[in-house]
């Protein structure tokens, strides 16, 4: 199986990841960008089926996808998507101005 998910993501979305994550690291699921124009990812810390956390990716809004996949992820591995989401804020364009909720534009 192969796929894309072609995303952007604002600086709303990067907050609603470490959120995720949060919830995540107490062994709870979540889902994450459930806003009706974005696929919903939703995670499963502990898919009972499985025995493995798990992901289901439904994307309603354009191509009626959905996916569910169970996972073997390494420990530490929420530990290290914190950093990766660090590193994404620390790289995040300086140019870009949030001008009212969910409108951006670059700064001039």
């Amino acid at each position: 199986m192969s796929g894309r998910l072609d995303l952007s993501l604002f600086p709303g979305d990067l907050d609603g990841w470490s959120h995720a994550l949060d919830v995540l690291a107490t062994g709870r699921d979540v889902c994450w960008m459930d806003d009706d124009h974005s696929p919903e990812i939703r995670g499963q810390a502990l898919n009972e089926e499985h025995e493995t956390p798990a992901v289901h990716v439904e994307d309603v809004a354009r191509s009626s996808i959905s996916v569910f996949l169970p996972l073997r992820l390494e420990d530490g591995w929420i530990d290290g998507q914190r950093k990766l989401l660090q590193l994404v804020r620390r790289e995040w364009p300086s140019e870009v101005l949030q001008t009212s909720p969910d409108a951006y534009e670059w700064r001039r």
